[in-house]
């Protein structure tokens, strides 16, 4: 193993006025040392972490960092600015960056390395070592830890000395208070090792025992299950699912985003401690021999109300898409057989010829309305679950079927997932004795909580809710001419914006709601939302084809794979692209995504599939129409994108695709 950085990988003058620039130029010594084999390649993966979550900490540091095929080994690089550099944190800009680069298979003792690391950034001594330091060479041997900061050598010796000391004082008068805590980010490399060495520092000054469990790209050592018994209360500092939650079951906990972890520890644990001094507890059930339950519970429901109400929400539509997929694909698939009319055919249970299409077209189309049925309740149960983890999942399905039986619809569905985790929310904040605690969650959480969304479903808010679904849907079957363009033009735009995130969700959710209870309207909604979505991989497909030299070898790549993923409905396919150049990128699809959705409404084309691409095109209603609007759109695409990236960029360096793409032009 060669060393992770080396004096060729420091820069203690980096004149880089933006985090794309300063990237860029920490990049190329990697390149340099033949650890980075494609740069703009690895800088699109750089770029695709930034978007997930700036990389600014507290304290001037910026730390960039991604897991990427383009890595032969892990490598670090170390720049030093003068004027600083904008990472996104709260307190300004960051005059210390390490650009961290990880191969997409790095084995653990590698990644160990990069830990270890992660942890020292938050040793004030070992910055001020790093900002005072005027040599490379012993500015990278600082790094690798074979110099230890002079600075900060007296005063980890008189810790060393007097902790013992107090918490053995402290222990002569009472037992200290226990915490276990688990952090864990996207990479896993840097955020996640950095929150746990805060979490740590803040509990020795209170004189708190903390245990973590860095749930991190080398994998995760368990906590002994015995520490968590003992433990007092929990902090979950996570980006990404904590794994295994239900070994924390019955206990206070505390949930946060892992920069939170680094930036305010001390406010954690104090929360870790009132929570514990009311006896609240959380909704994560004690059940052992279950690992993996409970996981796909909320990751980081912390922040605003509006990002907490997008994650419930997203968590909901996550849940709720396969039955659609499941169940639209098994309803249209019977209609090309059988016809529309199959719909109405009797039960297959007591009628079935085993040699009649009719008869199998009619089973396809009673299992898909079956899976259909699920649609509401699972997206009220998981929206609760999103907000109060596993005991909401009863009183949200609960919510969901009686949306059901008073005609609420989609709407009653959203609602009473919410009303559902809102509940149990409250629930969970009534102090209760300890010997209560294990029944709470599987018994008496879900039996209160059901009841009383079962009340407002049926008393207070379902008629309300189900009169705002039909007038929903009568406004739909009205829309024609301009009306339905500017709808098509406005979920394009939210289809295309941020290409599977939360306003592609939105989107996508509208329309797959009209599917349960279909009319010429929502059908109109649903070709028009598959249409548009269509668009961004399509046209970046085209534009790699077309003018191949404005892209780099790995976008060409990615383009012909997006060609198959544009095909399928799968937006997702351009995020490489609009990640790497989101300026250029972004603006272009929308447009183009626009003019499909607009053109899709005004042909009145309609679809009963809610997935599925140019592959279900024969169930569409006006298919070579259907066709033609979004062939519009990807050229419209295409040619802006092709035109905006040939703008900033010489001929020769087209020709070259060297320097101009990448991070450095999204900044």
């Amino acid at each position: 193993m060669s060393e992770l950085i080396t004096a060729e990988l420091v820069d203690l003058d980096l004149s880089a006025e933006t985090k794309s620039a300063a990237a860029r130029s920490l990049a190329g010594r990697m390149v340099e040392a033949g650890r980075v084999t494609d740069l703009d390649g690895f800088l699109a993966d750089v770029a695709a972490r930034e978007a997930q979550m700036p990389t600014g900490l507290d304290g001037g540091i910026g730390i960039p960092h991604c897991r990427s095929e383009h890595v032969t080994e892990p490598t670090l690089a170390f720049g030093r600015s003068a004027g600083g550099i904008d990472f996104g944190a709260a307190d300004g800009p960051a005059d210390l960056v390490f650009l961290i680069a990880a191969p997409a298979g790095a084995d653990d003792d590698h990644l160990t390395i990069l830990s270890s690391l992660a942890r020292r950034l938050m040793d004030p001594g070992f910055t001020g070592a790093l900002r005072a330091e005027g040599d490379p060479a012993a500015a990278a041997a600082l790094i690798r830890g074979e110099e230890v900061p002079a600075a900060v050598e007296d005063p980890q010796d008189t810790a060393a000395v007097e902790d013992p000391q107090d918490t053995a004082a402290v222990e002569e008068t009472a037992e200290p208070f226990r915490i276990v805590a688990v952090t864990s980010c996207p990479t896993g490399i840097a955020h996640t090792y950095m929150a746990a060495e805060s979490l740590e520092a803040a509990a020795r000054a209170q004189g708190v025992v903390l245990d973590v469990e860095t749930q991190g790209s080398a994998g995760f050592e368990r906590l002994d299950p015995a520490v968590i018994a003992a433990a007092d209360a929990v902090i979950w500092a996570h980006d990404v699912d904590v794994r295994e939650k239900a070994r924390f079951g019955g206990k206070p906990v505390v949930e946060a985003g892992v920069k939170a972890g680094i930036n305010r520890p001390a406010e954690l644990i104090a929360e870790a401690r009132r929570k514990a001094g009311r006896g609240e507890i959380s909704g994560v059930a004690e059940d052992p021999d279950e690992p993996g339950a409970g996981t796909g519970g909320p990751a980081g429901a912390s922040g605003h109300f509006g990002v907490r109400l997008r994650t419930y929400l997203m968590s909901g539509v996550s849940y709720m898409v396969p039955f659609v997929a499941a169940g639209g694909l098994l309803i249209a698939l019977s209609f090309a057989i059988g016809g529309y009319e199959i719909a109405s055919a009797k039960s297959v249970a007591d009628h079935f010829v085993w040699g009649e299409a009719a008869s199998w077209a009619a089973l396809l189309n009673q299992i898909g309305t079956a899976a259909f049925g699920f649609l509401v309740p699972v997206l009220a149960g998981y929206i609760a679950y999103g907000m109060a983890d596993r005991p909401a999942l009863v009183p949200g399905f609960v919510g969901g079927a009686i949306a059901l039986t008073i005609d609420a619809g989609f709407l009653g569905g959203l609602v009473a997932g919410l009303l559902a985790g809102a509940a149990v929310m409250a629930i969970q904040r009534v102090k209760v004795h300890p010997t209560l605690r294990g029944i709470m969650p599987v018994l008496v959480i879900p039996l209160l909580a059901s009841a009383v969304v079962g009340f407002l479903m049926f008393i207070v808010v379902g008629k309300p809710i189900a009169s705002l679904q039909n007038a929903l849907t009568d406004w739909l079957n009205g829309l024609s001419g301009s009306n339905a363009v500017i709808l098509g033009v406005v979920l394009g735009l939210m289809m295309c914006f941020d290409m599977g995130d939360p306003l592609n969700k939105v989107a996508y959710a509208f329309a797959v709601g009209g599917l349960a209870d279909p009319t010429p309207g929502s059908l109109k909604v649903m070709a028009a939302v598959m249409a548009a979505g269509m668009v961004p991989p399509l046209a970046m497909a085209l534009a790699t084809t077309v003018r191949r030299g404005l892209f780099t070898r790995t976008e060409r790549e990615n383009g012909r794979a997006a060609w198959v993923l544009g095909a399928s409905f799968i937006t997702e396919g351009a995020i490489p692209f609009a990640a790497a150049d989101p300026l250029r990128v972004i603006p272009s699809v929308m447009a183009g995504g626009a003019v499909t959705g607009a053109l899709s409404m005004a042909f009145g084309c309609t679809l009963r599939a809610p997935h599925g691409g140019v592959f279900v095109v024969p169930l569409i209603g006006e298919p070579l129409l259907y066709l033609l609007a979004i062939a519009a759109g990807t050229v419209v695409s295409t040619a802006l994108v092709v035109t905006l990236k040939g703008m900033r960029r010489s001929p020769k360096a087209a020709a070259t695709a060297g320097d101009g793409s990448g991070v450095a032009v999204a900044a």
